[in-house]
């Protein structure tokens, strides 16, 4: 691993074609300050996420979040996966990128730079930007950019304030909790991305055994009515552009990110002891995944919505069963 500690200074569009976003949740926002005005998030961020947040409340009490200790959020971080600590520990929380990872392979390098930003800015406690590859013919080098968004509104939640009654512990915990959640996400991608080999932490090939067992022979009922309702849904979507091939990846692309989804939050719940069950995911993520596989375009909201529970109650049937089948095999997460 290569690590730098001074920040990579070049601009990268945070948002593209070719993007991924994996949400952390979706919650009613209770708290604004004037962080939260969208001129203070990153430049790249498209007009239209800029404009879906809302406006500070006039006159609002302001928390300001910089009473949280950097190191001791990476300590929290660092008990559950030293895979993870190892990606943050050169990484700043001031929203600028730094470079985590680079390795050779053939002739080219492929590099991984990483921006962590921690504010209130929305409904989401937090989200993941995967950017487009940058690819520089001369240098023989590949960088991927990911940036972080960490939003720990939830401060005055009952469970966390019962757990952390000093105000700075409790927003440690928040952000170490959010922020590893995230990380998951970021440590998948590098595996997948990555040459073979480069990124397999332990997270990821967590990861790809659950998702192995997913499609395995002993779920291929719970997997095939999953992917039914996903197809359906790809089809309320459609918008007359698209291909058959098209159509199918995005089915199996929505697919995988229901089980880095499940695998994420099973994870994050398990290493700081806020469980989140299968309903619970199935009922999140379902609508989610509706959302998606693009709306309802060519049927009425009534039709679609029943197809979303639909989804749902497959959805938490596989989810029940992956969990089944990995007992049955002695696996359990690190």
């Amino acid at each position: 691993m290569t690590k730098k500690t001074m920040p990579v200074k070049k601009e990268v569009n945070g948002l593209n074609g070719n993007s991924n976003l994996w949400s952390y949740g979706f919650q009613d926002l209770n708290i604004f300050s004037p962080a939260s005005l969208p001129a203070s998030l990153p430049a790249s961020l498209p007009a239209s996420f800029l404009a879906s947040l809302p406006a500070p409340i006039p006159n609002a009490p302001y928390f300001d979040l910089r009473i949280y200790r950097e190191p001791m959020i990476k300590s929290l971080i660092k008990v559950h996966s030293k895979d993870m600590y190892r990606l943050l520990e050169e990484v700043h929380f001031d929203g600028n990128y730094y470079r985590v990872k680079c390795v050779s392979s053939g002739e080219w390098d492929y590099c991984w730079d990483l921006a962590v930003r921690i504010q209130f800015f929305g409904k989401m406690l937090g989200m993941t930007l995967y950017p487009k590859r940058l690819v520089s013919q001369k240098e023989k080098r590949i960088v991927y950019r990911s940036m972080i968004l960490v939003n720990p509104y939830q401060l005055w939640d009952e469970a966390l304030v019962n757990k952390f009654w000093n105000l700075q512990e409790r927003v440690e915990f928040l952000i170490a909790r959010i922020l590893f959640h995230e990380c998951i996400h970021v440590m998948i991608s590098l595996g997948n991305i990555l040459p073979s080999g480069f990124g397999n932490t332990d997270i990821y090939l967590e990861f790809r055994k659950m998702l192995e067992v997913s499609v395995s022979e002993n779920l291929s009922h719970e997997l095939h009515n999953v992917q039914f309702r996903l197809w359906n849904l790809v089809l309320f979507g459609y918008s007359g552009s698209e291909s058959e091939k098209k159509l199918l990846e995005r089915v199996q692309e929505i697919y995988e990110f229901l089980i880095n989804e499940k695998y994420t939050n099973q994870k994050t719940g398990k290493a700081f002891r806020f469980p989140s069950n299968n309903k619970k995911i199935a009922r999140k993520y379902s609508w989610i995944a509706a959302v998606k596989a693009g709306g309802d375009k060519q049927v009425s909201k009534r039709v679609w919505q029943v197809e979303v529970r639909r989804l749902r109650i497959a959805l938490r049937e596989l989810f029940e069963g992956i969990d089944t089948e990995l007992s049955n095999i002695g696996f359990t997460m690190k």
